[in-house]
């Protein structure tokens, strides 16, 4: 009975169009301010700012022209070895001296270069075909270090030839000396078998290390280089470390990919 009193005194009263209508409050008028102004600053930073990515990826120090894995002629004893690891050494360098049963045979290398592995020893035996040693292509000791690193499939095709690399080494304390410095010069076509990185880096060890994940793609970064620094190249410090780098050395490389607006990412 109450409710239908209310009703029917409403509809007796007569409009009260001569009020003034308020549409909204002052706190109500802020908050639309703000909002717009937040709606047309991410319009301008998405036309005309920019947003940068990375890929991490592992890769060693090496020379371009990589190693190669050297493998016995012949079985038999060795009875002598003729270098040792880190020697630089010439085509057709004796490397093994090995006793067979027509004779002594000396194993000898392919190319010139240094040798990073030496596999066998005085008093083991080799058979034919065995791996002995690996051996780093080099024509010159001064030719200068690259990184490669290997990039998985799927993302290898967004590094552009140029972009911006840091690389962490592993050999050197980042937090003290930074990061080295580099620039991607070609990016593979090709997906990389484990086989392919062995014969590459002269080491069925990083070829299973570097292909676990898949078959990854090779991307060849130049160190920048410095005359300011002990090792010879560029780092995100003023001097790097005191000391030269050497090949073999395992790093992992952050690849900086081309910046891109925002706005791109919604046009087709």
């Amino acid at each position: 009975m109450q409710f239908r009193q209310q009703a029917l005194s409403k509809l007796q009263s007569p409009e009260e169009i001569d009020l003034p209508v308020r549409f909204a409050r002052p706190q109500g008028r802020l908050v639309l301010v703000v909002t717009v102004l937040a709606m047309i600053a991410a319009a301008v930073w998405a036309v005309r700012g920019t947003v940068s990515s990375t890929i991490t990826a592992p890769g060693i120090l090496a020379h371009a022209q990589g190693s190669y894995v050297l493998q016995s002629p012949v079985a038999g004893q060795v009875t002598g070895v003729l270098a040792e690891e880190g020697d630089r050494v010439r085509a057709g360098a004796p490397l093994l001296r090995v006793r067979t049963a027509q004779g002594d045979t000396v194993v000898r290398t392919i190319a010139a270069g240094r040798l990073t592995t030496l596999v066998a020893a005085i008093g083991s035996v080799v058979t034919t075909g065995a791996d002995v040693a690996a051996v780093e292509r080099m024509d010159n000791p001064d030719d200068p270090l690259m990184a490669v690193l290997y990039v998985p499939a799927d993302s290898g095709s967004t590094v552009p030839v140029g972009a911006h690399v840091d690389l962490t080494v592993q050999s050197v304390a980042t937090q003290k000396y930074g990061m080295l410095r580099g620039r991607v010069t070609s990016v593979g076509r090709t997906a990389q078998t484990r086989q392919r990185i062995t014969a590459f880096l002269g080491s069925s060890q990083l070829g299973e290390q570097f292909s676990q994940a898949g078959r990854p793609l090779t991307v060849l970064v130049r160190l920048t280089g410095s005359s300011g620094t002990a090792s010879g190249y560029d780092w995100s410090s003023s001097q790097g470390p005191p000391y030269e780098l050497e090949s073999m050395t395992l790093a992992t490389g952050a690849v900086h990919l081309s910046a891109q607006r925002p706005v791109d990412w919604l046009l087709p």
